[in-house]
């Protein structure tokens, strides 16, 4: 008797720990619909989670601003009406300084390769603009381009046109060129096109279809123009409150090589969206030639100078934050 009792003290000593835990079900909130690729990629994530914690950590997803408008989910997270939140920092002007590097023009190459550069980048500057909350991974898009109700090749062309910018520093590009901002999150954004209130917009090719903003507009500049960075982020109080077991889970589902996969699903996804745009009767898919890039690369050139003087007015170094950019995007291969 007293062996059979021994023996159940010990097997109980050599379960994993993560099996004793408290049982705990994340709410994480993703303002995209649930045909979008990032919503599965996530739910795979979360599975993983899920397995590793022995099923003491769930998480429960709800897409499609369920728990609150797009614009406010790093507010959800910080205040804990979400446990963990997609979060686009460039629908928050001035808020996010440093993040604002990984939104200008011309940076990243793809969204594969940009993802892995992004996640390792921003991990040490999130602790610091980001504070208030346990930012999880970063990830990028593959990159966007114009989209319009007119031919667009030359930045004055968009003197005078309504535009729905994807964040903050595609809005600045559109006031420096004459244009109006017309500030709409995604899910709004097609509204605002067939209404009139907007002439143009900066979107990623798949999600345009998703969306169905294809409906509104029909003229594409076939460039890696921009990408928008996104973070996942954890209310603080909730990720105190786990194990360190639990804990130990969690951190291993919040690193760069969870980023890219998450990432480089959502990639593919954009890439399909583009060749499918291509095919498709009452679309003009245009390139540029040398001469009008060029002259799109120089003319946003003002846009890295007011990025530096944003980071020096929150107390950062531009130059150190910059090079380690840089630095990143050169180990991965993720720039232009």
């Amino acid at each position: 008797m007293k062996k059979a009792v021994l023996g159940l003290l010990l097997a109980a000593c050599a379960a994993p720990a993560a099996a004793q835990d408290k049982p705990v079900n994340l709410k994480m909130s993703i303002w995209l619909p649930p045909a979008h690729a990032l919503v599965p990629a996530t739910k795979a994530w979360a599975d993983d989670i899920e397995k590793a914690s022995g099923g003491s950590i769930k998480v429960t997803i709800f897409p499609s601003e369920q728990l609150g408008k797009a614009f406010d989910h790093y507010d959800m997270a910080r205040d804990g009406i979400a446990d963990i939140t997609y979060v686009n920092p460039g629908y928050q002007p001035g808020r996010f300084p440093i993040a604002a590097a990984a939104q200008l023009p011309f940076i990243f190459a793809d969204g594969k390769k940009g993802t892995l550069a992004v996640d390792e980048w921003y991990r040490k500057y999130a602790k610091i603009e980001m504070k208030d909350t346990y930012t999880c991974i970063t990830f990028i898009h593959d990159p966007g381009a114009m989209h319009a109700r007119k031919k667009i090749t030359v930045p004055a062309d968009i003197k005078g046109m309504k535009v729905r910018p994807a964040g903050s520093t595609i809005g600045e590009l559109v006031k420096m060129f004459g244009g109006t901002n017309v500030q709409t999150s995604a899910p709004e954004a097609r509204d605002a096109l067939e209404r009139g209130v907007a002439d143009a917009i900066t979107f990623p090719w798949g999600s345009l279809l998703l969306f169905g903003i294809d409906k509104a507009v029909k003229y594409h500049m076939d460039l890696p123009f921009y990408t928008t960075m996104f973070t996942y982020n954890i209310n603080l109080k909730t990720y105190n409150a786990l194990s360190a077991a639990q804990k130990k889970v969690i951190d291993d589902h919040c690193t760069t090589e969870w980023a890219g996969k998450i990432g480089s699903a959502w990639a593919d996804f954009e890439v399909d969206g583009h060749e499918k745009l291509k095919k498709m009767s009452g679309h003009e898919v245009y390139p540029l030639t040398p001469e009008q890039v060029g002259e799109w690369k120089k003319s946003v050139e003002p846009l890295h100078a007011s990025w530096i003087e944003a980071v020096k007015k929150a107390g950062g170094d531009p130059a150190a934050i910059d090079a380690d950019l840089k630095a990143a995007l050169q180990k991965y291969n993720a720039g232009l």
